[in-house]
């Protein structure tokens, strides 16, 4: 498809493969804290489940967000359980830990995330796409932070 943006195909196919694994580390991400808030115990209980709400809540944004942007580059955005376990570098556990292992695996999890970020947000400044570099950028904040806050309650 041409699609006249300024933009080369070459390009366009190489951000679009990097933001695919990024909303793949998003969508995992926002499963795992989904399924925190859901199961978190313990005496942390009310401040973790209100916690957790707010990551997955601005993580559905998110994941549109970055989708969108995809569908912008002109490539199809993967959308599936299977896509998403192919391309996502954030771990999923077998059991479910307790409270505070739940906070150090969502730390790691945006951790991740964040390195994810970083690779797309090269990928789009080799070529000069300024929306997909500020998507990458505005995304490294977001985890940057939140992994910041997590890690304060693991001091």
């Amino acid at each position: 498809m041409d699609i006249g943006t300024g933009l080369t195909e070459s390009h366009r196919k190489n951000v679009a493969a990097e933001l695919s694994h990024l909303l793949a580390d998003s969508y995992t991400l926002y499963l795992k804290s989904h399924n925190y808030h859901w199961n978190v115990t313990g005496p942390m209980f009310q401040a973790l489940h209100l916690m957790f709400e707010e990551h997955y809540t601005e993580l559905a944004l998110a994941v549109d967000e970055i989708a969108e942007r995809i569908r912008a580059l002109g490539h199809p955005a993967p959308a599936t359980y299977s896509q998403f376990a192919r391309l996502s570098s954030v771990t999923e556990e077998e059991e479910l830990p307790d409270a505070m292992g739940m906070v150090g695996n969502l730390v790691e999890a945006h951790e991740t995330v964040i390195a994810t970020a970083r690779t797309s947000l090269a990928a789009a400044e080799a070529g000069n796409d300024a929306a997909s570099a500020d998507l990458a950028t505005r995304r490294i904040d977001v985890h940057e932070k939140t992994a910041w806050m997590l890690r304060s309650l693991l001091a």
